[in-house]
């Protein structure tokens, strides 16, 4: 953990406990959670110095993305700190408030705008909308806003019948999608890292037959191979946020979500295997994390997309081996990722 990390860490074990978390996903005000994080700073996390902020790479606020996930942070302080790094360069004030990142978006020619599925959208006061001429950020008052019906979620489908004359519109095209991709990556990580951390404290404290059940040797294996998976996720996490500027690299993003869907799938049924009937008790933390893991594995694109995308940026290559395609595009130097 880093120095940016400690602080942050803190900030959320105090503003953002599980019981938190639960009163948000049950509609409850998320305001004063928001409120804390404002106070805190971190949202400038990427805004250049020049605008105020504290003018860090993408690079250094993974640690940051993974503390969301850890925590289950129930508000988009990821995409809110992207997006507002982005207005900064373009010499815009971000506005107030919590701001979303559109996973997919429909632009009909009756100016109507539909954002399907958006991640956090349910508790969003902007959203980021990528169009055909650059890309807009969009207020959600006053929208048509329909929760997803699954049970603790936070997505939301957004329809506009019109863009509001309050949009801000930004000149240029950004990968949103991407973008999104390489910020949930990194909370799918940290949600990852909390459930084997879970998992093995309640293999350590279950008794059966006398002994606790993380000394059977199938239970053993079991965990030995989610943590595999949860190291692998992490690294694919931490690749996919290198570099310096707000936005990732497209195909390391690609790389990153590939991977850490990959492995939430695995992490979530080997937690719950482990816990048994349990483990899907509202009661249990556990819950929280694997919801997450399952909703955070198909927002901006499931390891099948994305392995697609790596697919055919393969074969449009002129590497004579994958391993040299992966070295040359997708590996990053080390002062990519570490000061």
């Amino acid at each position: 953990m880093n120095e940016l990390a400690e602080p942050f860490e803190r900030l959320l074990a105090d503003a953002c406990p599980p019981d938190t978390v639960r009163a948000i996903e049950r509609g409850g005000a998320h305001g004063p959670l928001w409120s804390r994080l404002e106070e805190s700073g971190f949202l400038d996390t990427l805004v250049p110095e020049a605008a105020g902020g504290a003018g860090l790479r993408l690079a250094d606020a993974f640690h940051l993305f993974l503390g969301e996930g850890r925590h289950a942070l129930p508000v988009p302080l990821g995409a809110t700190m992207l997006v507002r790094a982005m207005l900064a360069d373009e010499g815009i004030t971000a506005p107030e408030g919590a701001i979303a990142i559109a996973a997919q978006s429909h632009h009909a020619p009756d100016g109507s705008i539909a954002c399907p599925d958006t991640p956090f959208g349910a508790v969003a006061d902007w959203v980021a909308v990528g169009s055909a001429d650059g890309w807009c950020l969009v207020p959600i008052a006053g929208t048509d806003r329909s929760p997803s019906g699954i049970h603790g979620s936070l997505r939301a489908d957004l329809r506009w019948t019109a863009a509001p004359a309050e949009s801000i519109r930004v000149p240029g095209a950004a990968a949103w999608r991407e973008a999104g991709a390489a910020i949930t990556a990194a909370q799918l990580a940290g949600a990852m890292a909390r459930v084997l951390h879970l998992t093995v404290a309640y293999a350590n404290e279950r008794v059966q037959f006398g002994k606790s059940i993380g000394k059977f040797q199938a239970i053993q294996h079991q965990l030995a191979v989610m943590a595999e998976h949860v190291a692998a996720a992490h690294m694919a996490a931490e690749i996919g946020c290198a570099g310096d500027g707000p936005l990732p690299d497209a195909l390391r993003a690609a790389l990153a979500k590939a991977r850490t869907s990959e492995a939430a799938a695995l992490a979530a049924t080997t937690a719950h295997a482990v816990h048994g009937a349990i483990g899907i008790t509202a009661e249990l933390d556990l819950q929280l994390y694997t919801r997450r893991l399952h909703e955070g594995r198909a927002d901006y694109g499931a390891e099948t997309h994305w392995n697609r995308v790596l697919g055919r940026a393969l074969l449009a290559s002129d590497a004579p081996l994958a391993l040299d395609f992966m070295r040359a595009a997708l590996i990053p130097r080390n002062e990519d990722i570490r000061p």
